[in-house]
């Protein structure tokens, strides 16, 4: 557990990094930082992906990793990660994030299948109501 831990670590800080670089408009180094904070908690979630007692630990993990998968543009890896952490016993809190996630991703191509204009500004305004 400690190699997951500080694998978690790495990527945390690896991603607070790249959130800074981002705010000080160096794009590139943003990305680099991101993927970097991706492959690291990719990892640390793949260690615990076979422990389905290991929870909620498990889920939140995995959770991290998608959500960096998403940072990326690493959709279909995001839907797998989101997909592993569901199959297994999450709590119920960590489990309508994931699904909201999992929604979040995939909303635009739903409509777009349906020959449904999206309107992103709509459901941000509907989402703060």
């Amino acid at each position: 557990m400690s190699q997951i831990r500080e694998l978690h670590q790495q990527a945390m800080d690896l991603a607070q990094m790249a959130e800074v670089a981002k705010l000080r408009g160096n794009l590139t180094q943003a990305e680099q930082l991101s993927r970097q904070a991706f492959e690291k908690e990719l990892q640390a979630a793949q260690l615990i992906a076979s422990d389905v007692e290991a929870e909620p630990t498990r889920s939140v993990l995995h959770r991290s990793a998608a959500t960096l998968a998403i940072d990326c543009g690493k959709i279909h890896t995001a839907e797998r990660l989101i997909a592993i952490a569901l199959s297994g016993n999450p709590p119920q809190e960590i489990a309508e994030e994931l699904k909201d996630l999992f929604v979040q991703i995939n909303i635009h191509k739903y409509f777009a299948r349906r020959g449904i204009a999206f309107d992103e500004t709509k459901l941000q305004r509907l989402m703060t109501q």
